[in-house]
């Protein structure tokens, strides 16, 4: 028996974030629908249209009409995949959730794997591809993006981290007052628990079109999770400052040891200049440093909004 049939009380709430997607919206819901009719559990299936530039918010119009466990939000504007996330998952109905990307590349056949692990006793379940299609430089940006994941989560399961996950809603209420610009799911629910567990399963190719997260998204993603949810950047800028102390102390002993030693000092303004510039360059990246933080606050100041809704069509349970 699978969790579909275990826990029928709480339900399921399939959040998606769409992007340009129009063309997969339809398949998506209804493979979706097949695999979670199977069970006696409730559920819904939320669909977030984060600023798509093509009809997307029409196909999911279209579809909430005809199929009523479907629900849309639409935002004002594009604000990113955790963003949209977060409105979506604010807006779930049951005591379960599901999140997953739009392209089909994480298939709604694997949910009641992840249901099943969840069933174990854990608040989290992950699914892990068995392997990874993407490009070396995606691939790349991505093992970097979860190497800080690790360091601002203070978890040793950031390597396993997807956007196919599942967890209890009741976590939600850890971060209710968040209300800033810079949203990362994976270290909200860290405010939560750490019950998290991962279970490896099937990936498939995108279904149409390119996927939107690019390098570039990723390495914005991780410079926000760095610098909105970690120290670890201060943390290293204090090291550098003490190791180039360390080395400015040295370089004085040097200069005196020859003095003393030789009876004259070291020769040579290119010998100074490289030191002054060594100096004044850790200077100018601690400052950086301290600049993004300071950035950060100013729009936390500012009270940015993680999202905003234009529209929502379907009805709550």
């Amino acid at each position: 028996m699978t969790t579909l049939d275990a826990a029928p009380a709480s339900g399921i709430s399939i959040v998606v974030p769409v992007h340009n997607s129009e063309n997969i919206v339809p398949e998506l819901v209804d493979r979706l629908d097949k695999v979670l009719r199977r069970g006696s559990a409730s559920f819904e299936i939320v669909l977030v249209n984060d600023g798509s530039g093509d009809r997307s918010w029409q196909t999911i119009q279209q579809v909430a009409r005809s199929n009523p466990r479907v629900r849309g939000i639409d935002l004002t504007r594009n604000y990113g995949q955790h963003n949209a996330l977060l409105a979506g998952i604010r807006s779930a109905s049951y005591g379960v959730i599901v999140t997953m990307d739009d392209d089909l590349q994480h298939p709604p056949e694997e949910i009641p794997r992840l249901l099943d692990k969840l069933a174990e006793g854990y608040d989290v379940v992950y699914g892990t591809p068995f392997e990874r299609s993407h490009s070396l430089w995606r691939n790349m940006a991505s093992r970097v993006t979860k190497a800080v994941l690790r360091n601002s989560m203070g978890a040793k399961f950031a390597p396993h981290i997807s956007a196919f996950r599942v967890f209890r809603a009741s976590l939600r209420d850890a971060f209710a007052g968040y209300q800033h610009s810079f949203v990362s799911i994976d270290v909200l629910l860290t405010w939560a628990t750490a019950r998290f567990g991962a279970i490896p399963v099937q990936h498939d190719p995108r279904e149409q079109g390119a996927s939107q997260y690019t390098i570039r998204a990723l390495v914005t993603h991780a410079l926000n999770v760095m610098t909105g949810f970690s120290a670890l950047p201060l943390q290293l800028a204090s090291l550098m400052g003490f190791a180039f102390s360390l080395f400015g102390l040295a370089v004085l002993v040097y200069v005196v040891g020859r003095y003393m030693i030789l009876g004259h000092s070291v020769p040579g303004f290119p010998f100074l200049a490289s030191v002054i510039a060594i100096f004044s360059g850790v200077q100018l990246f601690a400052l950086g440093i301290i600049g993004e933080y300071l950035a950060r606050m100013h729009f936390r100041l500012m009270q940015r909004p993680a999202y905003t809704v234009r529209e929502q069509i379907g009805h709550s349970q």
